[in-house]
């Protein structure tokens, strides 16, 4: 996907254009392109696509100088070229983001704000996907929330909430203190520029101490406006709704401030917030309308997907057929799930929509293929000096996009010196066949998230003894990958001293040295590993992991097994005579540690 960007022989290309598009954008013909890449030992044919040092390389012989950039940056020169009509600007609903740390009580504020019940439903009482909801307030105002969920795993999450928002509400409990994921909340909310307004909830609680939080967050130089500060505060109880209505009044003033507007005539444009498969519909997308206007039958485009709108719904579940912008909607009809944060756009030509989503498509995938870890030879060096490394194959499936990407990026950060986990793959829907396949070949092991596998997929495991593994909730997910992994760890081997046993007596005799004991403490066995001490010092056996067996134990004449604490005995060592009055002969046993990571 070459972008004709020319100024003093500068192009400006995405990686991986094909040679025919290199050609075009130098003016040359691509048989001499073809020729550069001969003479530097390439052979490729015209619609071949080039990685970046050979770009380089073959635009530096034309005398051109290049300048990569990604498909990012190509999409927003795109938006910029669109002029904004000022006349037809209108006011706009503000979206706001609910941000905080687990179990601070994000979710009960918004339910208490929608009069729903959403915490009710979900599992382990942390919210793992984010929820787009839109409220219409007693005034006649309408704000749109996002919920994002707190757990430490949904950092990437909690990132794009913060883009696609105008305005943040970190949340802090008042009988916790500021954690951090509330300090991530913070930074996330001030990398990108936007306001924001501190709930401090639970204050009907015993124990909830508002100050305590405000002192926090002045260490944090944040102060809030009950500390002279410029930061709206807000106590509350989500539970009571107490004060809930004055926390809205600040929002619809801090929007006020903000001055929100959009243009509802144009072709809509915005983010995707959350993606998944249902059986019965496809792909179903759950996106935020930023600008223009979402119509029924609209074409869009998302990253390498794109579909007609066949029918939208409002977070309610009901049917709608326009979505004006900071409306959050649920919309069916694309070809694939695009990832969560990925931005949209209406084309209104379908060949135009179909080429820009199949260039991006092959674009990703050459990327996908180069980025895959081949094996180097200091990587096969540094397994091989560990000597007992080992990985982990793991196959992903999820309900939602932005929860596959959450336990992805959680498990990969599990990995150790000695064992890498290694996501095979990651996506959105039921466990399939292909799954299980995939899982035979690379040896994985496939954790479902919310999803089940099919009937056939089902049987094919056990035939093929593919592990499934089914979770609800993201930690125990994490925490279950983590003891495995532990399993696969080598055990470590400790010494634990079960005996001392003092020397008093030494008689010598032709055949051996016989030493005249007392067991200080323990019991001494009769196949027991012994050291021989000496004024504190080990004396025999010298050097490493060595260790020293008797010959023989015996009380009075008789030969034993054992000799417990406070009791005489006799004893001779193998291999060994120089024994002295008073040195100590430790015994010790090795036992296996399990190894944690």
């Amino acid at each position: 996907m070459g972008e004709e960007g020319m100024e003093d022989n500068k192009l400006q290309v995405t990686e991986f254009v094909t040679v025919s598009e290199l050609a075009n954008l130098m003016d040359v013909s691509f048989a001499d392109v073809i020729g550069k890449c001969m003479n530097l030992g390439i052979m490729v044919s015209i619609n071949q696509r080039l990685d970046a040092e050979v770009i380089e390389l073959v635009s530096s012989e034309f005398g051109f100088e290049v300048e990569f950039i990604g498909l990012e940056d190509v999409e927003e020169e795109d938006e910029e070229d669109e002029e904004e009509d000022e006349a037809a600007q209108v006011p706009r609903a503000p979206i706001v983001t609910i941000m905080g740390h687990v179990d601070h009580g994000k979710t009960s504020l918004l339910d208490y704000i929608r009069s729903a019940n959403v915490v009710a439903g979900e599992a382990g009482g942390i919210t793992q996907h984010i929820g787009a909801y839109e409220v219409t307030l007693p005034n006649g105002r309408a704000i749109t929330f996002l919920d994002t969920p707190g757990h430490e795993a949904f950092t990437a999450m909690r990132a794009r909430g913060a883009k696609v928002t105008d305005i943040a509400i970190i949340v802090v409990a008042a009988d916790d203190a500021v954690m951090p994921q509330t300090k991530e909340a913070i930074s996330h909310a001030q990398a990108a520029n936007v306001p924001m307004i501190f709930a401090v909830n639970k204050i009907d609680k015993d124990g909830a101490q508002p100050q305590k939080i405000y002192e926090q967050l002045s260490q944090m130089n944040i102060l809030v406006e009950a500390w002279g500060g410029k930061f709206q505060n807000q106590e509350l109880s989500a539970k009571q709704g107490l004060n809930v209505d004055l926390l809205l009044e600040k929002v619809l003033l801090e929007a006020d401030l903000l001055d929100l507007k959009a243009n509802p005539t144009k072709e809509a444009s915005g983010t995707i917030i959350e993606a998944s498969l249902d059986k019965g519909r496809g792909y179903v997308a759950t996106i935020l309308v930023q600008n223009g206007t979402l119509n029924q039958g609209d074409l869009i485009v998302s990253g390498q997907h794109y579909g007609r709108v066949k029918a939208m719904f409002n977070e309610r579940n009901q049917r709608i057929e326009v979505a004006p912008p900071s409306t959050p909607v649920v919309i069916l009809g694309l070809n694939g799930a695009p990832q969560a944060g990925e931005k949209f756009k209406v084309f209104e030509d379908e060949a135009e929509a179909k080429e820009v989503a199949t260039k991006r498509a092959q674009i990703l995938r050459e990327q996908g293929l180069r980025a895959r870890k081949h094996i180097t030879l200091d990587e096969i060096g540094r397994r091989l000096a560990l000597g007992n490394f080992k990985e982990l194959n793991i196959i992903i499936k999820g309900d939602v996009d932005g929860s596959v990407e959450a336990l992805s990026d959680s498990l990969q950060k599990l990995s150790t010196e000695e064992i890498a986990v290694r996501v095979v793959l990651k996506g959105v829907g039921q466990i399939s066949e292909s799954d299980v396949l995939l899982a035979t070949a690379s040896d994985a092991i496939i954790i479902g998230f919310n999803v089940r596998p099919s009937m056939q997929a089902n049987k094919l495991s056990e035939t093929e003894g593919v592990e499934i593994k089914l979770y609800s909730i993201i930690y125990t997910a994490i925490d279950e990958i983590k003891s495995a992994m532990e399993g696969m760890l080598e055990p470590k081997y400790q010494e634990k001293i079960i005996a001392n046993v003092e020397i008093r007596e030494v008689y010598k005799f032709d055949k051996a040295t016989v030493a005249g004991c007392f067991v200080l403490d323990g019991k001494l066995a009769r196949n027991s590993k012994i050291r021989i001490i000496r004024d504190g010092i080990v004396e025999y056996p010298k050097g490493e992991n060595q260790s020293a067996e008797l010959g023989s134990l015996k009380r009075f004449k008789d030969d034993v097994k054992e000799v417990t604490s406070n009791m005489e005995c006799g004893l001779t060592i193998k291999n060994y005579d120089n024994i002295k009055v008073g040195d100590i002969v430790e015994a010790f046993e090795e036992e296996e540690v399990k190894r944690t990571l």
